[in-house]
């Protein structure tokens, strides 16, 4: 009787510092330990150089992410340059590894897209109130011997072959730093329909005041994950040409 009163009153305590943490002071702490919102309000654009690596084989990459959601993947390939997951206000677009053209990403892919702007790292937390996402602390969760809070984030919801469906991320934040370990979400369509996928960040460096991972390692959850993307450079609030976003026409 006595051991089970112990276990009720260690549950009960734990309970208790979880409620003491809400969700919205996770968010505080790691705008107060990150630079201040303040200058992440400021940022209007987010530029990386790195590096990736597959099957022993490295080449360059760069990424591009603005504020009000136009954003690029870039990679050069063997002297080709491809461009993933551009977005150029209007137009969601690709260009396809097979045939080398730019391709339009489908239209509920586009729209999917549009209703969440902005509603990725790093630019999700300084647009929630904007977006309107709601936020739940789930409590407490180890990450690879890392105790961390564990968010859940409600975006606007997505249609998923005409149908509409929650769209949800959580993300987990260290709770001794208060930066952000770890991002999963569910894949909605395709050969991973139901699977997690994860992405993680580590290696956080200071950029002009600002705290920005420089290697982010992305996978299915329960799968081995591939060579993480390790960044060299990143640059704040840079000057991209409208045309770095523009699907291309054809000559």
């Amino acid at each position: 009787m006595k051991r089970k009163l112990i276990f009720s009153v260690i549950a009960f305590a734990s309970a208790l510092m979880v409620q003491a943490q809400t969700a919205d002071e996770v968010i505080e702490k790691y705008f107060e330990n990150t630079g201040g919102k303040a200058k992440w309000e400021a940022l209007q654009g987010f530029k990386a150089t790195a590096k990736a690596n597959q099957q022993g084989m490295e080449f360059p990459v760069e990424l591009v992410f603005m504020k009000d959601g136009k954003q690029y993947t870039q990679y050069t390939i063997q002297g080709k340059v491809i461009k993933q997951g551009v977005f150029d206000g209007t137009s969601l677009w690709s260009l396809n590894f097979m045939n080398q053209k730019a391709e339009k990403s489908a239209a509920e892919e586009t729209e999917n897209f549009k209703a969440n702007l902005g509603g990725e790292y790093p630019f999700i937390f300084v647009n929630l109130k904007k977006n309107g996402f709601k936020l739940e602390l789930l409590g407490k969760e180890s990450i690879e011997g890392t105790e961390t809070f564990k968010i859940k984030i409600t975006k606007n919801p997505i249609k998923v072959d005409g149908k509409p469906e929650e769209n949800v991320q959580f993300y987990y934040f260290d709770t001794e730093n208060f930066v952000p370990l770890m991002l999963e979400e569910e894949i909605k369509s395709g050969p991973g329909k139901g699977m997690m996928f994860q992405s993680k960040f580590s290696d956080f460096q200071d950029v002009n005041g600002l705290m920005i991972p420089f290697s982010w390692a992305q996978g299915v959850k329960g799968q081995p994950s591939g060579q993480p993307l390790v960044i060299t450079n990143v640059e704040l609030n840079p000057k991209v040409e409208q045309s770095a976003f523009a699907f291309p026409t054809e000559k």
